[in-house]
């Protein structure tokens, strides 16, 4: 883990605290329960999927003026950028929530925007095309890069796009998933930093 170039997160449950409460945005939305908000989306007639994608906009930006940090999260996005690591988002949220999130952690200076990939840059997680983008922005062998989530969606990308994978959550749900698990991001930084 020390010797890795390549350092990609996600944002809701992992940099800050898990602050989405998918079955009332699906409620809000008429979604039924139990299936992927952005799948279900996708697969609605034009008109309707353009009126769903703009009230999950609105609902993502309300929530994002009410975001906290994870516990290390700041510390660990910043010793990493320090440490002169390749670093960058990839998330299911909306890029300009992800870089308004990041700005309120304190941490938005240590990305180059375009290292900052929400679902309008790259297809939704599970599908690794976020993590192929910033790899090929950065000329960084897979084996060098770990994704880093709190939701098997993350876990399934990393693996799909042939890089480490590390769970942050206080439990390891799918440990076959993940090359790694720590609680959260200071669990992380822990673990990073020599003793």
């Amino acid at each position: 883990m020390h010797d890795l170039k390549a350092w990609v997160f996600d944002l809701d449950g992992t940099l800050t605290l898990a602050q989405h409460d998918f079955a009332a945005i699906r409620r809000e939305l008429g979604i039924p329960a139990g299936d992927d908000i952005l799948c279900f989306i996708a697969s609605r007639p034009l008109s309707e999927r353009e009126q769903l994608s703009s009230q999950l906009d609105a609902i993502e930006m309300r929530l994002a003026a009410e975001v906290r940090a994870a516990p290390g999260a700041a510390e660990l996005i910043r010793h990493l950028h320090e440490s002169g690591r390749h670093i960058g988002i990839l998330t299911r949220n909306l890029q300009q929530v992800a870089r308004s999130s990041l700005e309120l952690l304190g941490v938005l200076d240590c990305f180059a925007p375009e290292h900052i990939l929400g679902r309008d840059q790259a297809l939704p997680k599970p599908d690794p095309d976020g993590i192929h983008q910033l790899l090929g922005r950065w000329s960084v062998a897979r084996t060098q890069a770990v994704m880093v989530g709190d939701f098997r969606f993350d876990l399934e990308a990393g693996r799909a796009a042939g890089c480490h994978t590390c769970l942050v959550h206080a439990d390891n749900q799918w440990p076959e998933l993940a090359d790694w698990h720590v609680t959260d991001c200071r669990d992380l930084m822990v673990q990073l930093t020599p003793p």
